[in-house]
């Protein structure tokens, strides 16, 4: 083969085929990231970047010189310490040795001191040598160095070399919500472990007045430790509970351990409170949330009342009634709406509602508990009777067993939202009174726990609300069968954690929400656990609105003035709420069997809630057996009574409830059921 037909092979090169190429492996490095990285950035949050930036660097100066001020003092201290002895003095005056000692205390003093001397005779000359070899540069450099130095020595931070933290100065809010200060905070009150760490989702910025930031827990921590430890963490913080709100981020932007915290600059609630925004309102409709308060950052909080109930606990003095009229406010400008109104404090708190109420009662005593009784009674059957005509409509009008905005305005299927208000609960449920129930007598304030679970229970779907206050929140008087079917619950301070469960549910308190816990100043400040989907969180507290009684009289008359607009007046506030045996006496006897109509008739227009056995017989001239026999037949149970005698001492008789006759009433004729709708 010609040497010149030779061509030069390229090498060959061993080698294996594979897929993908490796990955390079990323280099371990620190994860200081974690605490710093932002995942979103806006234009105020890098505008508030830039101006904190700018910040620290005009007072770098200033922070400098302080800090080197404070590692003079520091150094100063230490030096001073460690030449007159002191630590090896401490030690023998513990030993109770420190006469055996003085004289070795003595030489290591004046070694220590000979040590000062030669150290500054070295350091001079070295200073010295240095200007004469290097000038002035030397001078500036040490000093610089020296500067730093000291600056450290002295920098903020416990625990730095010859300083003693014995009264620490007041922190700052911008201070504690430093990132690596939150994260120590929160190891503090054990939230999270030594060896973890926070990461921050939205930077630490000013909202309202306070400051505002979004961290994600470890892996396994989760939000609601940190709400039920709020206490711990604001120690931690050095800041009071009350200007500490944590809540749990949920949502879409949201999950079990992203915990959304505001720090208050001072107590939000120490201020004035504000009226209540209803006003400046025309008119409210009552299916929209009625303006309750604000929460500690200022926002709106809005309370839900239609298609559930509402319990309002406190003790004394604290805000209750205040917080149970806001609620009947937004119904009361809403002409379409039906109320009911039972004051059992018998004050003047609620006497304006008299003017739009269908029905209303202010008082104390058994009478007025058996006429909640007949109240109760006629709900009940209102309930029932819609249930029945709801069924009967297309799905067009009615699309479920519910009640819809358009079905309550609509004056022929006379079903408007109602609402039912009893202020001091506690009065009627603890009523010992018997009264016959189905032929058996049982306590009136039993009944009156049985009829309020069954409203609670089936009212609202139908629209009937049910809104009960108390200042005696406790297991013996607010029956667990009714606390347990009570959608919204606000409690305002009270005695102990028992009770703030009581109104705001079992284990609420281990959940770090107790009512008992709220200052005493804080007067309408409250925890609301609110039904529907009115806030992303469990519970929250709230400042109610301020609405005093001129405020209250004024809603209340604006509420009359747009029921008589409608035609909607109607009840106790239009002068139709007769006494009950009036409204008796006004059914066609014709209709009604014997002796029912005769004591219809003999009763007349008398106000009495109850009127004795004997009086009947006497004044009808039967014989008693037979008659109450009769009477038995027609739904009327004899029951006990306290009349008044003729010696002006009372005594206990059998007779009739004038609110069974009336029943017997409504059953037996369409009068007397007529005259009772209207």
């Amino acid at each position: 083969m010609c040497e010149d037909s030779l061509v030069k092979a390229e090498p060959v090169l061993d080698g294996e085929l594979v897929d993908e190429l490796p990955q390079p492996r990323r280099r371990p490095g620190r994860r200081w990231w974690l605490l710093r990285r932002v995942p979103a950035w806006d234009r105020y949050q890098a505008r508030q970047v830039v101006k904190d930036a700018v910040a620290g660097v005009l007072r770098s100066p200033g922070r400098l010189v302080g800090a080197a001020v404070r590692g003079v003092v520091a150094a100063a201290r230490w030096w001073r310490r460690w030449v007159s002895v002191r630590d090896y003095r401490e030690a023998a005056e513990q030993a109770e040795k420190l006469a055996d000692k003085f004289v070795e205390i003595r030489a290591l003093t004046l070694f220590r001191w000979k040590v000062t001397g030669l150290v500054a005779v070295a350091v001079a000359v070295l200073t010295a040598v240095a200007h004469l070899l290097f000038g002035s540069r030397a001078l500036w450099g040490g000093g610089v160095v020296l500067l730093v130095g000291l600056a450290v020595l002295g920098r903020r931070k416990d625990g730095s070399p010859g300083r003693k933290a014995v009264l620490a100065g007041p922190r700052t809010l911008k201070w504690t919500m430093d990132p690596q200060v939150l994260v120590d905070a929160f190891r503090d009150a054990k939230l999270i472990g030594k060896d973890e760490t926070l990461r921050l989702v939205e930077r630490a910025t000013r909202i309202g007045d306070g400051w505002a930031v979004t961290v994600d827990l470890p892996a396994t921590r989760k939000a609601a430790d940190v709400i039920k430890n709020r206490d711990a963490l604001a120690s931690a913080l050095a800041v009071d509970e009350v200007q500490l709100i944590i809540e749990r981020v949920r949502g879409n932007g949201g999950h079990a351990g992203r915990v959304s915290m505001w720090v208050a600059d001072q107590d939000p609630y120490a201020g004035s409170p504000l009226r209540t925004p209803l006003l400046d309102m025309a008119s409210w409709d009552a299916w929209r949330p009625v303006p309750f308060g604000r929460d500690a950052r200022g926002r709106r909080v809005v309370l839900p009342l239609v298609w559930t109930s509402l319990l309002v606990g406190a003790i004394p003095r604290q805000g209750k009634t205040f917080a149970a009229r806001l609620a009947a406010a937004g119904l009361i400008l809403d002409p379409f709406t039906r109320l009911y109104v039972a004051d059992f404090k018998a004050g003047k708190d609620w006497d304006a509602a008299a003017q739009v109420a269908h029905r209303f009662m202010s008082g104390d005593e058994s009478v007025h508990v058996r006429a909640l009784l007949d109240w109760l009674v006629e709900l009940v059957g209102e309930v029932q009777g819609r249930y029945r005509r709801m069924r009967e409509l297309d799905d067009v009008t009615c699309p479920e067993s519910k009640v819809t905005p358009e079905m309550s305005r609509d004056r022929a299927l006379n079903m408007p939202v109602t609402a039912i208000f009893v202020d001091e609960v506690q009065v009627p449920l603890e009523d010992r009174t018997p009264v016959a129930v189905d032929g058996q007598k049982v306590p009136a304030g039993e009944y009156v726990g049985e009829l309020l679970t069954w409203l609670a229970k089936k009212g609202p779907a139908a629209g009937i609300v049910l809104a009960l206050a108390t200042q005696r929140p406790d297991s013996k008087t607010i029956p667990s069968g009714l606390r347990a079917v009570i959608g919204s619950r606000f409690a305002l301070r009270v005695m102990d954690w028992r009770d703030s469960n009581i109104v705001l549910g079992e284990q609420m308190n281990t959940r770090g929400y107790d009512s008992s816990r709220l200052l005493a100043s804080h007067k309408g400040v409250g925890i609301l656990r609110p039904d529907g989907d009115v806030a992303d969180v469990l519970a929250l507290t709230v400042r109610t609105y301020y609405m005093p009684n001129e405020d209250w009289q004024v809603i209340c008359r604006r509420g009359r003035e747009l029921r008589e607009a409608e035609g909607t007046l109607t009840g106790h506030a239009a002068g139709d709420d007769v006494p009950l045996l009036e409204r008796v006496a006004e059914a066609p006897l014709a209709e009604l069997p014997e002796p029912l109509a005769a004591v219809v008739e003999y009763l007349g227009e008398d106000g009495r809630q109850f009127v004795p056995t004997a009086e009947l017989v006497e004044a009808l001239g039967v014989e008693a057996t037979a008659f109450g026999r009769q009477m038995g037949e027609l739904g009327c149970r004899p029951t006990r009574d306290r009349v008044p005698g003729e010696d002006g001492r009372t005594k206990q008789v059998r007779g009739y409830l004038t609110a069974d006759i009336r029943r017997a009433v409504e059953r037996l004729g369409d009068g007397g059921g007529q005259g009772e709708r209207s």
